[in-house]
């Protein structure tokens, strides 16, 4: 598949045939991302057929639905296209992914084939960051252990004498990522009277977070709570290391809803497990967590199921930025979520 292929492929030209759409979401999130009217307004602009991802592992029944088809509408467990797979999309101009990151979908051949991808994860950045401050907030106010101590059985004194809650009100905020997500947490922490530190290797002039940029050993001893918000590249992985974790201070909070891959979860887990810090996790090395996992046993930690992105009103916008993107480019207009190889080795 050589590049002036590619760049044919990627180019938007009028057609007299209909746009040909295959949907591939799955069934679990299908009518959160394309509630009915959504749908309607994805069939206005081709012919729609909607295929479970699970349907799609076959390559036959790859190249059986793939056909004709110009556009992909993808989210979480479509087949990664490869050479093979995209000799079976000859007609693909788009991938449309609904979800956020496209890792595990695009590959070498892809970045060849010139085929124009753009994504939707910008819907579920102010949920992230949501989640993020409900973490935060819960930490502070000992919310987490407040209701162990409840719910195990420990009389109404001992629940109360819990170490004493603390504000969010000149907390000390250190966040690792001005990310997508990271900025409106920040955003929000401010505008609740928190101080906020950055550690951004990419935060510089005129970005106007570029004076809380602080070195991240300064930052973890310096924080009250420390949120994770970087995205997962080969850069930072494992950035938060079992000696970030030691200069974290007694008494500090850890909240994660970025990546578990950032993070030593082995040191983490001790550092918590001893009672040093306390921390709030959507993420996790297994998913979904085990039954009997060693997390689920702590009274110091907050739990929620990867589901920090996945609000009504997250996967709504994903929907709507799906349909809008896909208008421009029958129109030739520019994507306004567009990703490059690039973009992918700085957003993972």
């Amino acid at each position: 598949m050589n590049h002036h292929l590619g760049a044919h492929r990627g180019a938007s030209a009028p057609r007299r045939s209909p746009t040909r759409i295959l949907l591939s979401v799955p069934a679990a999130e299908a009518d959160a991302f394309f509630p009915p009217e959504t749908v309607r307004a994805l069939e206005q602009l081709g012919e729609v057929t909607e295929i479970q991802p699970s349907a799609l592992q076959d390559p036959d029944a790859f190249r059986a639905a793939a056909a004709g088809v110009h556009v992909f509408v993808t989210a979480w467990g479509f087949p990664r296209l490869d050479a093979t797979r995209l000799a079976l999309a000859p007609e693909l101009r788009l991938v449309m992914h609904a979800a956020s990151s496209v890792q595990t979908l695009v590959s070498d051949d892809f970045w060849a084939a010139g085929v124009q991808i753009s994504q939707a994860g910008a819907a579920m950045a102010s949920s992230v960051a949501e989640l993020s401050l409900t973490f935060t907030l819960s930490l502070l106010r000992r919310t987490h252990r407040l209701d162990h101590a409840l719910r195990s059985g420990r009389s109404w004194q001992e629940a109360r004498a819990v170490e004493r809650a603390r504000e969010i009100r000149d907390a000390r905020i250190a966040v690792i990522g001005a990310s997508r997500t990271g900025r409106p947490y920040i955003e929000t922490c401010r505008a609740l009277g928190a101080e906020v530190r950055v550690y951004d290797p990419y935060l510089i002039p005129p970005d106007p977070l570029a004076s809380l940029a602080v070195d991240l050993p300064d930052l973890l001893s310096w924080a009250d709570v420390i949120a994770v918000h970087a995205p997962d590249t080969a850069e930072s992985r494992g950035m938060i290391g079992a000696a970030e974790i030691a200069a974290i201070r007694d008494g500090g909070l850890f909240v994660n809803t970025a990546r578990p891959s950032l993070v030593d979860m082995d040191a983490l887990f001790e550092a918590v497990a001893s009672g040093r810090i306390d921390a709030a996790l959507d993420v996790f090395d297994i998913e979904p967590l085990p039954g009997d996992d060693r997390w689920r046993g702590l009274p110091n930690v907050l739990l929620t199921p990867h589901l920090g992105g996945a609000s009504a009103g997250s996967r709504r916008r994903a929907g709507h930025i799906v349909v809008d993107e896909i208008r421009r480019h029958l129109a030739g207009q520019p994507l306004q979520h567009a990703l490059t190889r690039t973009d992918l080795e700085r957003m993972g």
